[in-house]
């Protein structure tokens, strides 16, 4: 589903809660979040919806029940409380912020999210092959009916949509923005790597037919490779001289490569010494078991994309970092006001539950 970053990040946070809450009838503020000692099951009143124990439990059991089986309660306490205020913190921040998107958007805007609801709802069910049943038990495991998925979409949408309202206007970019950016984004996505294309001479000396009982063949592949040089030299192509002799072959690149992909580095540095058209003197490798000849065709060095061929791709990122900051500005007020509000005890009782079941 197409969300807000904002609100995708709460929501993968709180996975498996129950997505529209309880109603309680005592109204609070909007900012104000309660610890109640209800009978076995506390919960959190925030504004005029509640989070109970029992939501958090749930979504969390799966994901936490591996550490506590296999350490005791203080070694699981200190692992996954912050994962757990994590998902408490997220839960009442959504919460705030709706509470924010309701207030300050004007009447009758229910109306306007039926039809929007109704297609997160399509697509929902797409996601289970069209199959109705299967996104239905689905929906079931995480505590939800269809009509409060229904309920939870238009919250969603809503919150959406505010979040969009407090992101800056499209702002002018300067030249001087643009060209900082650029270079900033250069080496990573618009470098155009240094290649080379050539072909190659390859004698491999162990290879070779001994043809002389007074030469080695690191000696003889020495030979061979000045007389190939000739020969090429001479006008001779490079897969017809390497045809005619046992242990030499010829290798050439389709289309240019990029030097440090190469299986021998002094192949790379061999092709940084040449022009496109010449030819280099034999190149013995450092173990002495192979002896080249290069002829180099092609030579293109590192370069970047200009800007104004990836202008659109600079503008872009710098419309994302300008809506970042401030999605970071609402993500922090919306964090400090949950986070100080969220008590001990309640995250205690969850985790002490958590761990009861898991271990059950």
């Amino acid at each position: 589903m197409h969300k807000h970053a904002l609100l995708t990040m709460m929501a993968l946070l709180m996975c498996g809660c129950q997505g529209g809450g309880k109603s309680d009838s005592t109204k609070k503020s909007a900012k104000k979040t309660n610890l109640q000692n209800l009978p076995n099951s506390p919960v959190l009143t925030v504004a005029d919806e509640t989070i109970t124990s029992d939501e958090i439990i749930t979504a969390s059991l799966e994901l936490m029940r591996p550490v506590a089986q296999n350490t005791d309660y203080e070694n699981f306490k200190n692992q996954v409380k912050p994962q757990l205020k994590e998902m408490i913190i997220a839960r009442v921040s959504n919460i705030l912020l709706y509470q924010e998107a309701k207030k300050n958007t004007r009447e009758g805007v229910d109306k306007l999210l039926e039809r929007p609801a109704e297609a997160e709802i399509r697509k929902f069910i797409m996601e289970f092959g069209g199959d109705y049943a299967k996104a239905e038990d689905a929906l079931k495991k995480q505590g939800m009916d269809w009509a409060g998925f229904k309920e939870y979409q238009k919250k969603m949408l809503l919150t959406e949509y505010y979040l969009g309202s407090l992101l800056p206007r499209k702002a002018p970019i300067t030249y001087s923005e643009l060209l900082a950016c650029y270079n900033q984004m250069k080496e990573e996505s618009f470098a155009i790597l240094a290649a080379v294309k050539f072909q190659l001479i390859d004698i491999e000396p162990a290879k070779l037919l001994i043809t002389d009982p007074n030469q080695d063949q690191l000696e003889q592949a020495r030979n061979l490779a000045n007389e190939l040089l000739k020969q090429i030299k001479a006008g001779r192509s490079f897969p017809e001289v390497a045809k005619e002799h046992r242990g030499v072959s010829f290798a050439a690149h389709s289309k240019p490569v990029q030097p440090d992909s190469l299986r021998y580095s002094i192949l790379a540095d061999q092709a940084q010494k040449l022009e496109p058209g010449e030819i280099s003197e034999p190149i013995e490798t450092t173990q002495q078991d192979h002896i080249f000849i290069m002829k180099l065709q092609e030579k293109h060095p590192k370069g970047y994309e200009p800007l104004e061929k990836v202008q659109r791709q600079v503008e872009a990122k710098i419309i994302s970092d300008r809506r970042k900051v401030a999605q970071d500005k609402i993500l922090t007020r919306l964090r400090q006001q949950s986070e100080n509000e969220i008590s001990d005890e309640f995250i205690e009782f969850c985790l002490q539950k958590i761990y009861e079941k898991s271990m059950a």
